[in-house]
């Protein structure tokens, strides 16, 4: 059940170039799920509209729920000039996850690249904490240089395997190359990143007649699929719009990726 409400920051830290790390008091984090995000806006009278940003992690104990941002624009570099006490507005939790029912008792290879990483620690934590899988899962994240933001915490759920774009670590490549590399083998793959990568994650899947659920990063205006704004064309027709296309933001983002044509 999604609502509108004010949360306090408890943290701002710049983990990386550009890449910051914010801790909310806020009650969506008792209902917060893997794959999830919400909507912050700004204190700026100017931009009204919401940013979609994924949810990293929650401590459902202290009400806490964290977001990991790259400061692209206006809107996220006004964010990440927030300190703690700052009170902000939130909408969520939104979208649909990564069902635990599709990776129960199945070895899990979880990809992130980019800034499609910070939602997958939660997946990682959630397989390992929850006894999802009695499998441990395999962790492979794509970075494009030796900054490995968040990459000490993934460590502690599995075996992570690293891939950067300029091969300063790890895999020189994408993290299919790592993973073909390093012989990773499992039953399902549960991926968040850029296009690219998803479309090879999609094709790879296929090709090994294995499942695979990814996560579609999309320009969101409402995040409620009011505004139609963040579609993806389907193999099967939507059951809102009657057409083969589905909002983003309210049925994914999260989807089967037999399902999507990406």
């Amino acid at each position: 059940m999604k609502k509108n409400e004010e949360a306090m920051i408890q943290s701002m830290e710049e983990i990386s170039q550009g890449v910051y790390s914010l801790w909310i008091e806020t009650t969506l984090a008792r209902e917060a799920k893997p794959g999830q995000f919400l909507m912050v806006y700004l204190k700026n009278p100017s931009k009204l509209l919401g940013r979609p940003i994924s949810i990293c992690d929650v401590d459902r104990e202290k009400g806490l729920l964290r977001m990991v941002f790259r400061t692209i624009g206006e809107g996220t570099k006004e964010l990440a000039a927030y300190q703690k006490g700052t009170k902000i507005s939130v909408l969520g939790t939104l979208g649909n996850g990564y069902d635990p029912d599709w990776l129960k008792d199945k070895k899990v290879i979880v990809m992130g690249g980019g800034i499609g990483i910070p939602p997958m620690l939660l997946a990682s934590k959630t397989i390992v904490k929850d006894n999802i899988s009695d499998k441990t899962p395999e962790i492979v994240l794509g970075y494009a240089n030796q900054d490995l933001f968040l990459k000490e915490e993934f460590d502690a759920y599995a075996n992570v395997s690293i891939a950067t774009m300029d091969g300063s670590v790890g895999t020189k490549g994408t993290v299919l190359d790592a993973m073909k590399e390093k012989n990773i083998q499992g039953d399902v793959i549960i991926a968040c990143g850029p296009m690219p990568m998803l479309r090879a994650v999609k094709q790879y899947a296929a090709e090994h007649q294995m499942e695979a659920y990814i996560s579609l990063e999309e320009r969101m205006a409402c995040g409620v699929g009011a505004c139609l704004g963040c579609v993806c064309k389907t193999v099967k027709k939507d059951f809102h719009t009657h057409v083969n296309k589905t909002r983003i933001c309210v049925e994914g983002p999260v989807f089967d990726a037999k399902e999507v044509e990406i």
